[in-house]
């Protein structure tokens, strides 16, 4: 039923009362007893009546405290009657009654009952007893010495508490007129006073009426609970939204690992959301169960995780090092956290210890607080493109992880939003992700428009090195010329070129391999191309040629390359120098030559080189690192000796550069052959001279 019909409803038949002994004005204090036969009156003619007592009351247990006939006139008395103004300091519900820590048994903890004789007229139907909704931690409820229900799991040895839930029971077929003993086993665990300045058992008044009345306002109560903690489930849709759109972009973008981070700060705070609605509407997860998930566990891993995705979100340079800061606060954090909570704290950690504790674990969550800080102002100084956006954010984050300790400064943590109650934290968090969503929107555009800058980039780059090279190999006499290029990328490092000299027969052949990979590679290959083809306008000594490629190379700094020059003359004759290139193999034999330097280390730099004569139908062939450097996925190299034994198998060009492609490659693979035949005809060929990737 919706609850203004149930609240009509109870207008209509229903006209709640306090119920009080005249005889016990001052029961609010500690120590005064009230007579045993004390006896409040109550006429449920109507409907029902809130038993505010005063209550007898004792720390400790023996279950004879049970019992109608038992004698509690020594007992304290408790009354429930809500104080004029008072809250959970927590939630701030209003009508909220202090518990025993905060009257007069604060050190307290662990069992304790309380007791209430009522003298029930004019009732004509089946009863039922509603329990406070607030209650710390677990309780049994017997009426004349019978128990008619419990909250809670209760061993001999042990008590599984859950967080508390609007509990109705049934008394007794039979119990309708007359005098009731209400007994009310509490127990509270140690580590519960923690939660709240001042926990301690009953934080209401029970109700007793008739069950259909009772059953109405535990669905009433069941609605304030929604509305109390209703915001966190329009927190776990902003949660869940954010968590799929980080994990969409990290898939789209996997250089940003910030959108990974933000995944995993979204899907621990929808963790604990979780745990916290289930402990809040269900039995499945136990009250110690959820405060070790919650607050041990997920609750610091939260801020720690925040902290490094500010790190990553501002890209800084010591990243490492905040991991080494970051995780042991975390840890100190979790474990300092789990001393004071069930189920070591009372046990394993003497009570006596909090005192130490609490303030070193204020310290540490200030730090990484201090830490989130200093973080955002590092980033702020280096990129100050998102400005009060990511200011107002990081603010928000904090605000979202320290309402604890933002309650000590008295700020008020807790609001109410069309009937609904919203904490602090959750509105915090929900502003955050707004803004944080903004900035993934807006970096992610950005980085969408660099990419497609640097694929026109690139492009040009293609452009510039076709204009360079032609694509079709040019025709020398006496000569058959095949080449295999395979790049890794689409713009790459290796290059070829072939230059016919003016005498029929002489070409220069120039194989190489420039120092990285990408757009700054294939530039550099153009400039290469560039400087080669100046340099044989007036020399054609291939010694010559590759100093006048190291010396502008060297100018440039940081620019290095291998490099291999060959000349051959119509009688066959050749002549080539290498700069840290593999040497030629001729007829299957790889030519001895001794080391060099790479082109761009030293400006005077001594190249190795070597001549020999290539006679009719023999077969040279060059090849780039790219072939011996293939490895599979056990990381095993292509090698040497698989290349000599396909030469051997005198393999050609095409099968050589298949063969290390699906061995496994790993960068651009090029493969020259140059075989002096005695036709007067050359095969031409329209592989690219220069490949860029």
């Amino acid at each position: 039923m919706p609850r203004v019909g149930l609240m009509f409803l109870l207008l209509l038949c229903t006209v709640p009362h306090h119920a009080h002994a005249d005889s016990s004005t001052d029961a609010t204090r500690k120590g005064k007893a009230a007579p045993s036969n004390a006896v409040i009156q109550v006429n449920l003619g109507v409907s029902s009546a809130e038993l505010a007592g005063p209550w007898k009351f004792r720390t400790g247990d023996d279950m004879t405290w049970a019992q109608t006939e038992f004698d509690d006139s020594r007992w304290d008395t408790m009354d429930l009657t809500p104080p004029a103004g008072s809250a959970d300091a927590t939630l701030g519900i209003s009508g909220y009654i202090p518990g025993w820590t905060a009257r007069g048994y604060a050190g307290h903890s662990g069992y304790a009952w309380y007791r209430l004789r009522v003298d029930v007229t004019g009732a004509n139907r089946r009863l039922a007893l509603k329990m406070p909704e607030g209650a710390d931690d677990a309780y049994q409820v017997y009426v004349n010495g019978q128990k008619i229900g419990e909250f809670g799991r209760f061993t001999d040895h042990h008590v599984t508490a859950y967080s508390t839930l609007p509990q109705a029971f049934r008394l007794p077929k039979g119990l309708q007129d007359g005098r009731i003993t209400i007994a009310i086993r509490m127990w509270m665990d140690s580590a519960t006073r923690f939660n709240s300045p001042d926990a301690g058992g009953l934080h209401e008044p029970p109700v007793l009426g008739y069950a259909s009345v009772i059953g109405a306002l535990i669905r009433l109560d069941y609605d304030d609970i929604a509305h109390y903690v209703g915001s966190g489930f329009l927190e776990m849709l902003i949660l869940i939204m954010a968590l799929v759109m980080a994990l969409a972009l990290f898939l789209l973008d996997r250089r940003e690992i910030a959108y990974l981070w933000l995944a995993l700060v979204c899907l621990v705070t929808l963790l604990g959301n979780a745990v916290v609605l289930s402990v809040n509407f269900t039995t499945w997860i136990g009250q110690t169960a959820g405060v070790v998930l919650n607050n041990v566990i997920l609750a610091p891993l939260r801020i720690g995780l925040w902290v490094l995705f500010w790190g990553y979100w501002f890209r800084l340079s010591r990243i490492g090092k905040l991991h080494r800061l970051v995780w042991p606060l975390v840890a100190v954090l979790m474990v300092g956290t789990a001393m004071l909570r069930p189920p070591l704290y009372g046990q394993d950690i003497p009570v006596h210890f909090a005192s130490y504790i609490v303030p070193l674990l204020l310290v540490v969550k200030l730090s990484l607080g201090v830490m989130l800080f200093v973080v955002a102002y590092r980033g702020f100084t280096r990129q100050k493109t998102e400005g009060w956006l990511a200011a107002a954010a990081v603010l928000l984050v904090f605000v979202a992880n320290y309402q604890n300790e933002l309650r000590l400064i008295h700020v008020k943590t807790a609001f109410s939003f069309l009937g609904f109650n919203i904490s602090l934290g959750t509105l915090s968090t929900v502003l955050s992700l707004l803004v944080i969503t903004v900035m993934l929107l807006r970096r992610f555009v950005s980085a969408q428009r660099l990419k497609e800058q640097w694929k026109m980039e690139i492009q040009h780059a293609r452009e510039v090195q076709e204009v360079l090279i032609p694509n079709r190999l040019p025709q020398v006499h006496g000569l058959k010329i095949e080449s295999e290029y395979r790049p890794a990328r689409e713009v790459g490092g290796d290059f070829f070129q072939i230059l016919p000299g003016q005498t029929p027969g002489t070409a220069l052949i120039v194989v190489g391999d420039v120092t990285g990979k990408g757009l700054q590679a294939g530039m550099l290959v153009a400039l290469i191309v560039g400087a080669i083809r100046a340099a044989v306008q007036h020399s054609s000594d291939p010694v010559q040629i590759l100093k006048e490629v190291n010396e502008q190379l060297c100018e440039r700094q940081h620019a290095s390359a291998t490099c291999l020059v060959m000349r051959i003359d119509p009688d066959g004759k050749v002549v080539l120098a290498n700069a840290g290139q593999l040497p030629p193999y001729l007829n299957g034999k790889e030519i001895d030559m001794e080391g060099a330097l790479p082109l761009g280390i030293i400006s005077d730099a001594e190249f190795s080189i070597a001549s020999f004569d290539l006679e009719h139908g023999d077969s040279l062939i060059l090849m780039s690192d790219g072939i011996v450097e293939a490895q599979d996925t056990r990381g095993t190299l292509f090698g040497f000796e698989r290349i000599s034994e396909m030469l051997r198998q005198q393999a050609t060009p095409e099968k050589i550069a298949d063969s290390a492609q699906l061995f496994g490659q790993e960068d651009d693979i090029l493969v020259l052959q140059v075989r002096r035949d005695t036709e007067e005809q050359v095969v031409i060929h329209v592989e690219p001279q220069l490949a860029i990737q």
